[in-house]
């Protein structure tokens, strides 16, 4: 379904972004996986490999600029082309809106919209040449009436749903589409979140109409290959949950 595409992912090492990773290399795209910790990336492009297509791991820390060039030159290098973008590396930050500092706000800032942002722009010519796909990651807190403690995540994952919106407008003549998805999946930072809230983790599951919290490659990275496949070729500019049926968004 997706052979000889390029993908590039970031924050790929682990969670959703491996399972991604590893869903596009399934249906035959060869994958650039960049992150801030090196040996993660390996990790996962070993697992890419054996999958029969081609790896390149990648050292990027989204928040320098510099390093989100220097990933996407390294990609176009390495494979000649680039058919995916996927924006998922984020840090978060989780607590009181009075308890939250500046340095908190511009970390999630840039690492988040900032971050997308300019991956996008970087990749726009090389995107508009193969005509592909952008997906970014967002989340059901922007969406949720108790998002309480996840003020500034939630703030910053809307703005990214609002850069995905522009983008797919501005861009779709240019064939590029752009889509969002707001996943639940057993990334390791939503295993610390149960491991460390029990009670508060057994109620959130049980609000989940389909009982479970999903797989990162199996039920959102697949969702993910089948969204940049050309089977979805006319959808742009949405934002999708992939949460079992949790959020309303109506």
């Amino acid at each position: 379904m997706l052979s000889g595409k390029v993908a590039l992912i970031t924050g790929g090492g682990q969670g959703v972004g491996q399972g991604i990773a590893l869903a596009l290399a399934k249906q035959g795209a060869n994958v650039a996986i960049a992150g801030r910790t090196l040996s993660k990336c390996e990790t996962t492009a070993a697992m890419i490999t054996e999958r029969g297509v081609k790896a390149l791991p990648l050292h990027c820390d989204v928040n320098n600029k510099e390093d989100l060039q220097s990933a996407l030159d390294a990609t176009i290098n390495s494979f000649g082309r680039l058919d995916i973008l996927v924006n998922n590396a984020q840090q978060v930050s989780r607590g009181p809106l009075l308890s939250m500092t500046d340095e908190d706000m511009n970390s999630n800032w840039s690492s988040g919209p900032l971050a997308t942002l300019r991956l996008m722009q970087m990749a726009h010519p090389h995107l508009k040449e193969t005509r592909g796909h952008i997906l970014n990651l967002c989340s059901s807190t922007m969406k949720r009436w108790d998002n309480g403690t996840y003020g500034v995540y939630a703030a910053v994952k809307a703005a990214i749903q609002q850069l995905t919106r522009a983008a797919a407008n501005e861009w779709g003549k240019d064939g590029i589409r752009v889509n969002a998805i707001m996943p639940h999946a057993k990334s390791p930072a939503l295993k610390w979140w149960i491991d460390n809230n029990p009670i508060e983790a057994a109620a959130f599951q049980a609000s989940i109409p389909l009982g479970y919290i999903g797989e990162c490659e199996d039920d959102i990275g697949a969702f993910v290959a089948m969204m940049c496949s050309d089977g979805a070729r006319y959808l742009s500019g949405q934002t999708i949950a992939l949460d079992g049926g949790q959020v309303f968004t109506g």
